[in-house]
């Protein structure tokens, strides 16, 4: 049985014995269900996302220092770069709107005033300026060890000139970046035979300790949530056809990371897996190894569906008039906020409390959903991954394009 198949299977054994034990927690000893989630599940899960974290970083780097070097990845990153970002930006607002007008349709707020309760602790988002410093680390090592995605990316970027320009004196260097870049791919390897077991773990976990109850309360929420989120799922599979990146093809090799990412709710665990689909896909490793782990930085299709319609839903909930100046206030700072996003479960909470104070809205709003936000988490993250190399496919074909126009008859 393949991986991919085994995840999904490990995903719906997880919900089942989730249930099971969330159900059958009073017929059980007192306490038994809580010792089992803390002493078992979770640190299997936890341990499982270490693994995938100690991968990442030499990955991201490897990959990224290789494409930089090669004879014509170094001319193309600043304008790939460019062009993802712009494409970033649109597909985001897209996303941040559906997500408002789903929320107006449905109004899942409406007669739901009974839920409303202390709200959650947050944090205050940085500036700009702050988050523009904090892209550049002190060394190095600092950025490989802080497992700050956009500063390995920058020390890789100029690593990788500097290697660039220099090509002999590079050479010991490239040849130890290569080497570990093999290495680290065939601790992948070892580490995804332990998937299945990992998703069981954190599905089971989230389930058996949380239950369905919140989920029956909140149904108009989730739903419409979810319409949110398949409709810009199904835009992405639109323009994938549009642009002759096989759709069916996408699915089928990115399929794993979407399960994936399902389960763990992490973008950031998910990468090590996207960049194999990608090979399998047929992805131009230089194209894919700049793309992914930039998307995966900055990408967040669904934060910007989650930011969108919550907020409608926190006005609906307490009865505030949705007004043009409130929309605009909402798409702006919820724009911005889903490119700051982490890529880790829970973060989407913390980002809800800085669109809802810059417009106004109570912050109790983030208790009311917060128990249910593990279980949309996970299809959130989906769409972050599925967002994220659907916009590498879709550069690559606007490159190819490019080149065919370009090449003399």
């Amino acid at each position: 049985m393949s991986v991919t198949r085994q995840i999904l299977l490990a995903l719906v054994l997880g919900i089942v014995s989730g249930l099971a034990l969330n159900t059958g927690a009073n017929a059980l000893p007192e306490g038994s269900v809580a010792w089992l989630d803390t002493n078992v599940l979770t640190p299997v899960g936890q341990i499982f996302l270490r693994l995938l974290q100690f991968v990442v970083v030499p990955m991201v780097f490897g990959a990224l220092i290789m494409s930089l070097t090669n004879r014509e990845g170094g001319v193309d990153v600043g304008r790939r770069a460019g062009r993802l970002l712009g494409s970033y930006v649109v597909t985001s607002a897209v996303a941040l709107t559906l997500g408002m007008l789903v929320a107006y349709w449905l109004s899942p707020g409406s007669g739901a005033e009974s839920l409303v309760n202390q709200a959650p602790e947050g944090r205050n988002a940085d500036s700009l300026s702050q988050w523009l410093v904090g892209l550049v680390p002190n060394n190095p090592f600092t950025a490989l060890g802080g497992g700050g995605l956009l500063q390995v990316i920058f020390a890789a970027a100029l690593i990788g000139l500097a290697m660039r320009a220099l090509p002999e004196e590079s050479a010991p260097l490239h040849r130890v970046i290569e080497s570990g870049y093999t290495i680290s791919l065939k601790v992948l390897s070892f580490v995804l035979k332990l998937a299945p077991l990992g998703v069981f773990a954190l599905i089971t976990s989230v389930i058996a300790t949380q239950g369905l109850d919140l989920l029956e309360r909140l149904g108009m929420y989730v739903i419409g949530l979810i319409i949110a989120l398949a409709l810009m799922a199904l835009l992405y599979l639109v323009l994938l056809t549009i642009s002759g990146a096989r759709p069916i093809a996408f699915i089928k090799h990115f399929g794993q990371s979407l399960g994936f990412a399902f389960g763990t709710a992490s973008s950031g665990a998910t990468l090590p897996l996207a960049l194999g689909n990608a090979r399998s896909y047929g992805m131009d490793e230089s194209l894919a190894s700049f793309a992914l782990p930039f998307g995966t930085a900055l990408k967040r299709d669904g934060a910007a569906v989650l930011q969108g319609f919550n907020a409608l839903f926190v006005a609906q909930l307490f009865g505030i008039d949705v007004t043009t100046s409130l929309v605009i206030t909402v798409f702006t700072t919820g724009l911005l906020v889903s490119f700051s996003t982490a890529g880790v479960p829970g973060a989407g909470l913390v980002a809800m409390t800085t669109v809802l104070g810059a417009a106004g809205l109570p912050l109790e709003g983030v208790a009311v959903v917060a128990g249910v936000d593990r279980f949309t988490d996970g299809l959130r993250t989906a769409l972050n991954v599925m967002g994220n190399c659907a916009n590498a496919a879709l550069l690559e074909r606007f490159d190819s394009r490019a080149r065919k126009q370009t090449s003399p008859e």
